[in-house]
C-alpha cells in the first residue's frame, strides 16, 4: 500500500496551482514523494518546452525563460505532460480550485485518464451539500482525498494509497 513496488510505476500528471512560494514548495515536496515510491512525475512548474519528459523533473521550467512562455506554449507544455502521462494528481487547494488545475482534470477525463483530487484547504467551496469543491471534479474523479491541514507525509500517504485502487486504462 503505498510503498515502491506495490504498484505499478505510473507517469503522474501533477496538476495544481503554482503562483506562490509555498504552492511550489508543496507541489515539489509532494512530487518528491510520489517519485520516491517509484512513479514518474511531470511537474509543469519545473518543466520547459523542450524537457525530456521520461527524465526526472529540474528542467528548465523554473528559469526566467520558461516563466516568459506565451499562453500558447504553456498549454502546449502542459499538453504534451497530459498526453504523456497515464494519470493526474490534481490538487484543489483554494477557495474554488485552481482553473489551470480543472482544465487539466477536465482533459484528463476525456482522455479517459484516472485522476486523483486531492485538498488540504479546510474551507468549503461545494456547491451541492457535502460536496467540498465543484460536483464536477469530483464526479469525474476516480478519487478525492480531503485531509485538513495535512503533511506533505500525510498527502503522499493517501494519494500513494489511492494510486493502489485506481484502475489502469489502455
Amino acid at each position: 500500500m503505498g510503498k515502491a513496488g506495490s504498484v505499478s510505476r505510473m507517469k503522474i500528471y501533477f496538476a495544481g496551482p503554482l503562483f506562490t512560494t509555498p504552492e511550489r514548495t508543496f507541489n515539489r515536496e509532494l512530487a518528491a514523494r510520489l517519485e520516491a515510491a517509484g512513479h514518474q512525475v511531470f511537474l509543469p512548474q519545473e518543466r520547459g518546452l523542450t524537457d525530456d519528459l521520461d527524465q526526472p523533473t529540474g528542467g528548465e521550467g523554473s528559469t526566467p525563460r520558461a516563466r516568459s512562455m506565451s499562453p500558447r506554449q504553456i498549454l502546449e507544455k502542459n499538453l504534451r505532460g497530459l498526453d504523456w502521462a497515464d494519470g493526474v494528481v490534481a490538487i484543489m487547494d483554494g477557495t474554488d480550485p485552481d482553473s489551470g488545475t480543472a482544465w487539466e482534470c477536465g482533459y484528463a477525463y476525456a482522455r479517459g485518464k484516472p485522476t486523483i483530487l486531492f485538498r488540504t484547504d479546510f474551507r468549503g467551496a461545494g456547491d451541492t451539500a457535502g460536496n467540498p469543491y465543484n460536483a464536477m471534479l469530483t464526479g469525474s474523479a476516480d478519487a478525492h482525498i480531503e485531509i485538513a491541514l495535512a503533511s506533505i507525509d500525510d498527502a503522499a500517504k493517501a494519494i500513494l494509497d489511492a494510486l493502489d485502487g485506481v484502475p489502469r486504462r489502455g
